[in-house]
């Protein structure tokens, strides 16, 4: 049985990250370390986090599903190929050693953090660079591979996925970024849940600090949806940025020492 504190503790990283996600995105940056710092494994930390905060991706899809009406041939490509990219990403966490994750982990944060940052840059490039229209069965077919690649980095630990998708998508659709970012919360919900769902068998998941992680990611979003006018996400993100930066540093110069 797991302390009341550290459940409490796991709770409040956890609320925060649905919170921030809702507002800015980023908030696994919170919550992956908040366990890391409880003391549990980084890939059970890893695991149990994307178990957790599942939920909230669906909330994100279900937010923009009037922005998804003419992408159904879209869907039914990229979808796959989110899910097939979680799984493998899963697969790859489970089979490669603790050791090389815990190499890996600060890179993967730095990532992250690098990614959040210049997610403004990206979108502003998308709205360049795309137009009012866009179902392109060829380009779905296309950009299936590289949607599915970026789902492997999903599977395999999660934050900045969202940002790596976008981007992808801006490169091979014309359309608005409204109706790309709705394809994209789809495709991150089914790389996101496909990894879950594998995890939900490795025995990995740490059912405590999930459930209650899981409850209170929801409750954050729920908070951070009624505060988004009120919060600048732009301040917001910047803010995680730092911490993502931080902690990503911190892990470097703990393989050090």
């Amino acid at each position: 049985m797991l302390p009341g504190s550290e459940l409490a503790l796991a709770g409040l990283a956890a609320a925060a990250a649905g919170m921030v996600n809702a507002l800015a995105g980023g908030g696994t940056l919170i919550s992956f370390p908040a366990l890391v710092a409880l003391g549990v494994p980084e890939v059970a930390a890893n695991i149990t986090n994307t178990v957790a905060l599942c939920p909230g991706y669906l909330g994100g899809a279900l937010a923009q599903k009037k922005d998804l009406a003419g992408q159904k041939k879209r869907l039914l490509l990229l979808v796959p190929a989110g899910i097939i990219g979680g799984i493998v990403g899963g697969i790859l966490l489970l089979c490669i050693s603790e050791q090389v994750f815990h190499l890996l982990v600060p890179v993967l944060i730095l990532l992250a953090a690098v990614l959040l940052a210049v997610q403004d840059r990206i979108r502003d490039w998308i709205r360049r660079h795309t137009g009012p229209d866009g179902a392109d069965d060829r380009r779905s077919r296309i950009a299936a591979l590289p949607v599915g690649l970026s789902a492997v980095y999903g599977g395999y630990f999660g934050p900045g996925l969202s940002v790596i998708v976008l981007a992808v998508l801006g490169l091979f659709f014309d359309d608005s970024l409204t109706r790309l970012n709705a394809l994209k919360q789809c495709i991150s919900l089914g790389a996101n849940v496909a990894a879950a769902v594998f995890f939900l068998f490795s025995g990995l998941v740490l059912w405590p600090f999930a459930l209650v992680m899981a409850a209170s990611a929801l409750i954050g979003g729920a908070i951070g949806g009624r505060i988004a006018s009120r919060i600048d996400p732009g301040r917001l993100r910047w803010t995680i940025v730092a911490i993502g930066i931080t902690i990503g540093l911190y892990f470097l110069i703990r393989l050090f020492i």
